[in-house]
């Protein structure tokens, strides 16, 4: 349904250090790049975050994160480590989420701009 999300943030080298450790473990790098624009995906960039002036002050209680697939429940193990090991929060360890599903395993984090991500895997490998 979304072809690409796009964030603002405002320091975008510190971010592309925690983007660049936190999406190498599921297999998505930066595409592209220019002055003040990181584009992340695997094959074509789904996450464009852009360096800008008011980026939108973080809320907890918004409701919004983002959601990235990862190809095996290690690939969402080395996501989490990569995000505390960056300078990422944790807002949910690896594990199960049986209330989501019987094979939903998730890592759930905080970057530092106040975004809420999370890493999932459906496969029960």
């Amino acid at each position: 349904m979304l072809n690409h999300v796009s964030i603002g943030v405002g320091n975008i080298a510190k971010t592309k250090r925690f983007y660049d450790a936190v999406l190498k473990p599921l297999g998505y790098k930066c595409l592209s790049q220019s002055t003040g624009s990181l584009g992340y995906g695997r094959d074509a960039v789904a996450l464009w975050i852009s360096e800008v002036e008011r980026p939108v002050p973080a809320d907890e209680k918004s409701g919004l994160h983002f959601c990235f697939d990862a190809p095996t429940r290690k690939s969402v193990d080395g996501f989490h480590t990569a995000a505390l090991r960056s300078g990422g929060r944790d807002n949910g360890k690896p594990g199960v989420r049986g209330d989501y599903g019987p094979d939903y395993y998730a890592a759930f984090v905080v970057d530092p701009d106040g975004y809420r991500i999370e890493a999932y895997c459906g496969a029960n490998k």
